[in-house]
């Protein structure tokens, strides 16, 4: 089948977050496996800047988007990476600027992306089966087509319609004015309910509302996502869709984690010799981060945004627990001043068993990934996560809140109990349930090194391909056409 992802985000040249990560690796398995797959993004300042992708890219149309009294050009530059066609869309009004979003006028310019890309599609002559949508900011595409754009271009008149909600939070809000104003389309699309929400337009409901198929990130947020408590408000009109509504895992880049290859770590390893190349990949860390080595000792490692959905509060206040035990711990992230300053206190009170790095470092991630014994995502709400997957393609145990893609991906260790436990778990978002999961990681580090090796080979030969993942979003992309 032909599939057009239509996305605000994409790895390898535009990312904010794991919508990038998501986009880029499912096209690349679609078309592994043998299902046509493009990807339309806009053509961000920061693609412009590096003649890496400039280089490689050709303009293949340009033309006008009429919004209202407004007339913009646009451009389609094609580029092509591995085995995908990206087509990128030009205004420099719009996309020239510092950040992706954040910008006061967000619904206009992502109004204008959502037009641009339904008329590139006709540019480039690709008619897709499925148009597959990313959150608010290409929801009102499947609205756009099934109720203005049908009668225009017939050759969509097969095209279903998939919308994967990664981010719920953020809903698209627009006053009802810019329905028309932007889109040109009919107030009576609000009155009825279609793209009304909270009193105001939202282009995450129309979405919802037009979507053949709907997808997020894990079963397990899926079913949150249907709960008034969880659901940010879209629990309604997602009951109302819910046999049409999916919860898919999505995977991880199983070339670029992969301890066996990985450029940023020595010696590499697999699950016949993690024990020793782990050790030696601690000993190799804590030196380069000047933190003494003395034996033996559990390291809890933390990639991550440092806000407050990711439960780093928790982790502060379990900390010096941990370090009393022995424990070193490792931070890599950026996020919230205060809980940057929180982390940055801690170093300094335990300057022999704290690191940190505020920012973003690719291969120092690699490497807490590949050193540390622990991994810790105490997340108060976490719709997948993809950092306890890595973590246990090497061989590291995640300590995880069970919420979300956490409790569909690791499972935690429960004493008496047989299983084939990948990681250690709590329920509660509270100190005393982070505390009570990590200091069951450690008395196992301590007091258990058969158990410890057994659940380090069984969170290793976990399956996390995004060939899974395709697979199972071809299944409901084969469904909505049969609708």
């Amino acid at each position: 089948m032909k599939i057009a992802m239509i996305t605000s985000e994409t790895n390898p040249i535009s990312k904010t977050g794991g919508l990038a990560d998501v986009v880029y690796s499912l096209s690349r398995e679609l078309n592994n496996l043998s299902q046509e797959t493009i990807i339309i993004s806009p053509l961000y300042k920061s693609i412009k800047e590096n003649p890496l992708w400039m280089d490689k890219m050709q303009e293949v149309a340009k033309f006008d988007v009429f919004m209202s009294w407004r007339k913009q050009y646009a451009g389609i530059f094609e580029l092509v990476i591995e085995n995908t066609k990206f087509y990128l869309i030009d205004n420099e009004y719009y996309f020239k600027r510092e950040n992706l979003y954040g910008y006061d006028d967000d619904g206009e310019r992502f109004a204008f992306f959502a037009l641009a890309a339904i008329i590139a599609l006709t540019k480039i002559n690709f008619y897709p089966d499925i148009i597959h949508v990313h959150d608010w900011q290409s929801g009102m595409i499947p609205c756009l087509m099934k109720e203005k754009y049908n009668q225009v271009y017939p050759e969509f008149k097969n095209t279903r319609f998939c919308l994967t909600i990664h981010n719920p939070a953020f809903k698209g809000m627009l006053d009802k004015y810019f329905l028309n104003n932007f889109y040109g389309l009919s107030d009576e699309l609000f009155d009825n309910g279609k793209v009304r929400f909270d009193g105001q337009v939202s282009t995450l409901k129309a979405a919802i509302t037009y979507a053949d198929v709907i997808s997020t990130v894990s079963p397990t947020h899926r079913n949150e996502l249907l709960t008034y408590e969880l659901s940010h408000g879209l629990n309604y009109i997602l009951r109302l869709r819910q046999d049409d509504f999916f919860g898919i895992l999505n995977g991880i880049d199983q070339i670029e984690f992969n301890p066996k290859t990985d450029p940023n770590i020595m010696p590499h390893f697999d699950i016949k010799n993690v024990s020793t190349a782990k050790e030696k990949n601690k000993i190799a860390l804590l030196k380069e981060l000047h933190l003494p080595y003395n034996g033996q000792a559990p390291l809890f490692g933390l990639v991550s945004r440092l806000t407050w959905q990711k439960g780093i509060e928790l982790i502060l206040k379990v900390a010096p627990k941990l370090i009393k035990r022995g424990a070193y711990l490792v931070f890599l992230g950026r996020g919230e001043y205060e809980l940057e300053q929180g982390i940055e206190q801690l170093r300094a009170t335990y300057p022999d068993h704290v690191a940190v790095y505020i920012g973003y470092n690719d291969k120092l991630a690699h490497q807490i990934y590949a050193s540390s014994d622990f991994f810790l995502m105490p997340s108060l709400f976490e719709p997948c996560g993809i950092g306890q997957m890595i973590a246990m393609r090497y061989g590291t145990l995640p300590v995880v809140r069970e919420t979300g893609g956490l409790k569909d991906t690791v499972e935690g260790f429960k004493p008496g109990v047989t299983q084939d436990a990948t990681g250690f778990s709590f329920v509660d978002f509270n100190a005393e349930g982070l505390e009570y999961a990590s200091s069951l990681a450690i008395d196992t580090y301590y007091n258990r090194p058969d158990l410890m090796k057994k659940m380090i080979k069984t969170a290793m030969q976990e399956n996390h391909s995004y060939a899974l993942t395709a697979t199972k979003y071809i299944e409901i992309y084969q469904r909505a056409l049969d609708k």
